[in-house]
């Protein structure tokens, strides 16, 4: 989790049994949404640590974080996929933004979408697809329309979940065993 601890926000691991809280990072930066990989061994978090907001990964018992992101815009939203093979991320650029996927160690970014807005990624149980949500202007720019919708990681066949009303941060619940 991120928490704010005399004005600084930083990643915390707590134990639900013992409710005991370990720091995992300790920086002036604002360290948030972190994602842990399913193995447990490493988190993936949103920092501005380095002048912009970008993505780290930092073992999960602490230590100094790598910086995996180094392209233009800001990174944010990291969701490590169910495999442990990739990280799904929002990124912001020139006013547009776009869904990714980025390997654990930086390589092969890959953007997947873009819109006005889109935002919140989710991983399918099997790693093959994301859900997320677009916005778009409505009304002359005097609202905004949010839908879910879902892609394969070529970026092909992107598809509209229909919901009963306008709809964001979509969740993909894990398989049932």
């Amino acid at each position: 989790m991120s928490l704010a601890r005399s004005g600084n926000t930083d990643i915390f691991m707590m134990d639900l049994r013992s409710r005991q809280v370990r720091q995992i990072t300790d920086h002036f930066g604002i360290d948030t949404s972190p994602s842990m990989a399913p193995d447990g061994r490493r988190i993936v978090f949103e920092s501005d640590r380095g002048g912009s907001q970008q993505l780290y990964v930092v073992s999960a018992s602490g230590g100094e974080p790598a910086r995996i992101t180094f392209g233009d815009g800001r990174y944010a939203n990291p969701v490590w996929s169910p495999r442990g093979d990739l990280i799904a991320f929002t990124k912001m650029h020139q006013g547009k933004f776009y869904i990714g996927v980025i390997e654990p160690d930086g390589s092969n970014e890959r953007l997947i979408t873009t819109a006005y807005h889109v935002e919140g990624p989710s991983w399918s149980p099997n790693g093959r697809y994301l859900t997320y949500f677009k916005e778009r202007p409505i009304n002359g720019g005097q609202g905004r329309e949010a839908k879910l919708f879902t892609i394969d990681l070529t970026g092909h066949n992107e598809r509209v979940l229909r919901t009963p009303a306008h709809a964001s941060d979509p969740a993909w619940s894990p398989s049932n065993p």
